[in-house]
């Protein structure tokens, strides 16, 4: 089975928790499912939820039916099979990105309804983030046009990672061969908590880990709100305790797609 790779990383990133919106905004520490096709979706040049906010407003105006679907972006790509494995560039790859909170002021003006018009903004960045991301041909037209778009290193908006303060690079791109794994005692990029019991061994002179986090992994239908799941990132033995097709190797690696 042929499948996307390629390597997306920056100087910094923020992808914004919407839990939290007091005094600093925080970042999940990995890039998500939903903002990596956002991503994917800027680059071959499909709308956004600015499209579908105008056409509601044109469609109130006209006394029509409201487009309660999904942004362009979301509905074309989320059926894409997608694999993150997070490059921290340590030894050993915890998948643990370094975060720091950066202060700065908004004084347009418009932007703020602070007194003298000076809004001081605290955001988490994450400090050199990098992962490596695997996307599987699902032979429809719309990956053989993220492909071309990404090896011929064209893109109709310019990519970012959360924000526009954040542009993103994105390097080593190849199409590879994935072969079935089953018989595996590790996952070498991030999946679902759901599908695995995870085992107390690392193997002889090796520092366990364990990286977990609760991260966005679709949108809901109706407000668009994220839905989440429990994603891991471990050096540690893995079984499967439910059935779970989506897990492919490749050089001796495997990965999780979801």
């Amino acid at each position: 089975m042929n499948a996307l790779s390629f390597e997306i990383s920056g100087k910094s990133a923020i992808f914004k928790k919407p839990d939290v919106n007091s005094y600093a905004y925080f970042t999940y520490n990995n890039i998500h499912k939903p903002a990596l096709l956002g991503i994917l979706g800027a680059i071959i040049g499909l709308d956004g939820y600015i499209k579908l906010y105008d056409e509601n407003i044109e469609n109130k105006k006209n006394k029509k039916p409201l487009n309660d679907g999904f942004p362009e972006y979301y509905e074309k790509l989320k059926d894409l099979k997608i694999s993150i494995i997070p490059k921290n560039g340590k030894e050993p790859n915890t998948g643990y990105f370094t975060k720091k909170i950066q202060t700065f002021n908004n004084s347009v003006g418009y932007a703020s309804k602070e007194l003298g018009g000076n809004l001081i903004v605290r955001e988490q960045w994450l400090e050199n983030p990098k992962w490596q991301i695997l996307i599987i041909d699902n032979e429809t037209k719309i990956y053989e046009k993220i492909k071309e778009y990404l090896l011929n290193e064209k893109a109709v908006f310019i990519p970012y990672l959360g924000k526009n303060d954040h542009p993103a690079n994105i390097d080593f791109i190849e199409e590879i061969n994935l072969e079935s794994s089953e018989d595996f005692e590790r996952i070498d990029s991030l999946f679902v908590d759901d599908y695995f019991e995870i085992k107390d061994s690392a193997g002889r002179r090796v520092l366990p880990f364990i990286f977990k986090e609760l991260s966005p992994v679709s949108l809901q239908r109706d407000f668009h709100f994220y839905e989440y799941k429990s994603l891991i990132f471990t050096n540690q033995k893995l079984s499967l305790k439910s059935e779970y097709k989506n897990i492919y190797s490749f050089e001796d690696k495997n990965y999780f797609f979801f």
